[in-house]
């Protein structure tokens, strides 16, 4: 060793030493291989689409509620309807017809376009059949008569045709795709007649289903609607 190497403490490398600096770093790496292996699991589960189901659903409704309320029940100041307890398969076909723009895609039907903005966040596979599977269900809540005026008996003679498709009970029936009418709200009942009437529901070339209610709406008055709806109100 000469002056300069003495003066800065400078030693020579022994045998072996190369090898010991390649095992140090074999150890560093494997100390970092578990830690690489937890952040792509953690990653992974982030990622992970959520598993559809009525658990599922019951966490969508949450951003149902500020209109159709935490039990379903509907809010006629935001024409909100009943819908607790509606069959699934309705549910889920309505959801369908929203997203489409079948429903809620003219430029009167303010809350119609209003549920159709909220059904474009159920965007995930599952979303749809989830919230319709949850909130069919829900208890019903047999929203309590808000009308006033209408004739039963007069609509009892209407509500024939309806019961073609709807039951003489009112009950729905899945194979036509009617709904229940029975347990829903007179005002939404009587909105829902006006919208098939004016256009706004049924009117798409592709709403097959709805396309059979505008000609029914197509006849009545508004007398004659706001009797049907009084004489659907007794099947309650």
């Amino acid at each position: 060793m000469d002056r300069d190497e003495q003066a800065h403490g400078a030693t020579t490398p022994g045998p072996g030493h190369g090898r010991i600096q390649v095992r140090n770093m074999a150890r560093v790496r494997s100390r970092q291989v578990p830690v690489v292996v937890l952040l792509a699991l953690g990653a992974a589960a982030c990622n992970r689409a959520p598993v559809p189901g009525v658990a599922r659903g019951e966490a969508l409704y949450d951003t149902c509620t500020p209109c159709h309320g935490a039990n379903g029940g509907g809010n006629q100041k935001l024409a909100a309807p009943a819908i607790a307890g509606l069959p699934r398969w309705y549910v889920q076909a309505q959801l369908e017809k929203f997203q489409a723009g079948h429903r809620g895609g003219t430029a009167f039907d303010t809350t119609g376009i209003r549920m159709k903005s909220m059904s474009w966040s159920l965007d995930l596979a599952g979303d749809l059949e989830s919230v319709a599977e949850f909130v069919a269900g829900m208890a019903p809540t047999g929203p309590a008569p808000a009308l006033q005026g209408g004739d039963a008996q007069a609509g009892q003679a209407t509500f024939q045709v309806c019961a073609a498709c709807h039951g003489a009970d009112g009950k729905g029936n899945e194979a036509v795709h009617a709904p229940p009418l029975v347990g829903q709200s007179d005002w939404y009942l009587l909105a829902q007649l006006h919208k098939f009437k004016a256009g706004w529901r049924g009117a798409s070339p592709v709403d097959t289903w709805g396309a059979t209610m505008r000609p029914n709406a197509l006849m009545l008055d508004d007398a004659a609607m706001a009797n049907v709806v009084a004489y659907i109100q007794t099947l309650q």
